[in-house]
């Protein structure tokens, strides 16, 4: 089904302030928190855009001088055309636990729901992974499932495909997260699963329509896997393998970390003994995944989960703050360079979404 055009539209400026060199994901949040809208932004003058924090006269210089309106445009046709939502991280459907890394995409291409997040585990692992690694991945992502659990890897081969699948088998909800554009098929024979997955859980990616699947696009997409969930449970891994940057991102972004125990005389096993030696919590079944996470599902299955909020930018770059860790008032005003009046207004706003909570002492952190 194709997104309306005048849906697509909405996103214009999103996709024109990310195509401009120089401006990443940081400056692309410093410059929302700014101007409020990507279209100011781009439209403000030279002096407005050298107050900002962070921006470089070099990056000013990129956006006063590229032309981004080849591919906003193309950008927007594409997506209407492949039936793609675009999530942009001031909506209430946008990852809250995105905003807790340091350098949270602005938007999101999505196929499917982006629903389930709050109770969420990633799984993890070799693209060639052993009889063992796949039987074991499918079923522990089937038991999680069943759990009320929604299952996050990243569509690749072996250990990724097998956790997806598992997951659909056990009745539940599986979200891919793609290295690649959304509306490419990667590895192609994950086609069927592709759909399937759009239809029952959810793909996502940062990377823009027809990107490829190139190997500097997977370090990046992995901080996302880890960042949209509550733990990072590793099956099979070569030391220095992409499962284990995901680990290492987990452990950043303060997520639980778990590990399959394999095979001593397997290279496969390398990886995950030495996460366990590091600290990673050895799982042999799904319970020793369950009781270290408080999942919301386990809590109360029968009731509704809590609805999204969605934020202002200034609300986004304080919520962004606190997921760091809880700051005095005053370091938030120092930190956020907004007026005490201006900070003391928004900390009421996100207290009555649920975003944040007061702690005693004028000590505020995210709810």
């Amino acid at each position: 089904m194709l997104v309306p055009f005048f849906s697509t539209m909405d996103h214009y400026y999103w996709f024109a302030l990310k195509s401009i060199p120089m401006v990443g994901n940081v400056a692309f949040r410093r410059l929302l928190e700014s101007f409020e809208t990507p279209e100011r932004a781009l439209k403000a003058s030279a002096a407005e855009l050298s107050h900002v924090k962070g921006i470089s006269a070099a990056a000013v210089d990129s956006i006063l001088s590229h032309d981004y309106r080849p591919f906003a445009e193309r950008e927007c046709e594409l997506v209407r055309r492949h039936g793609v939502n675009v999530v942009d991280f001031l909506a209430p459907d946008y990852p809250k636990a995105l905003l807790e890394i340091s350098d949270p995409p602005p938007f999101l291409y999505v196929r499917g729901e982006l629903k389930g997040l709050e109770d969420a585990v990633a799984i993890v692992g070799s693209r060639r992974a052993s009889t063992y690694g796949l039987l074991t991945t499918e079923r522990l992502a089937g038991e999680l499932a069943r759990h009320g659990v929604t299952v996050v890897s990243g569509m690749a081969r072996g250990v990724d495909t097998a956790a997806h699948r598992g997951a659909l088998k056990g009745g539940g909800r599986s979200i891919g997260v793609l290295g690649c554009g959304i509306d490419v098929v990667y590895p192609p024979e994950n086609r069927r699963l592709y759909q399937e997955m759009a239809e029952k859980g959810a793909l996502v990616s940062e990377f823009p329509m027809g990107t490829t699947p190139l190997a500097e696009n997977f370090p990046r997409r992995n901080r996302i896997i880890s960042g949209i969930s509550r733990g990072v449970l590793v099956v099979e891994a070569v030391k220095n393998s992409g499962s284990l940057i995901t680990a290492r991102c987990a452990l950043e972004q303060g997520r639980e970390v778990f590990a399959i125990p394999g095979n001593i005389t397997s290279s496969g096993s390398r990886g995950t003994h030495q996460l366990i030696k590091d600290g990673a919590k050895l799982v042999e079944g799904v319970e020793d995944i369950l009781e270290e996470l408080p999942l919301r599902s386990l809590v109360a299955a029968d009731t509704d989960p809590s609805p999204g909020f969605s934020l202002t930018p200034q609300e986004a770059g304080i919520y962004t703050l606190l997921a760091e860790s809880p700051l005095h008032i005053d370091d938030i005003i120092v930190k956020s360079e907004l007026t005490v009046g201006d900070v003391s207004a928004i900390l009421l706003r996100l207290e009555l979404k649920g975003a944040v909570t007061q702690l005693p002492g004028k000590h505020f952190a995210i709810a």
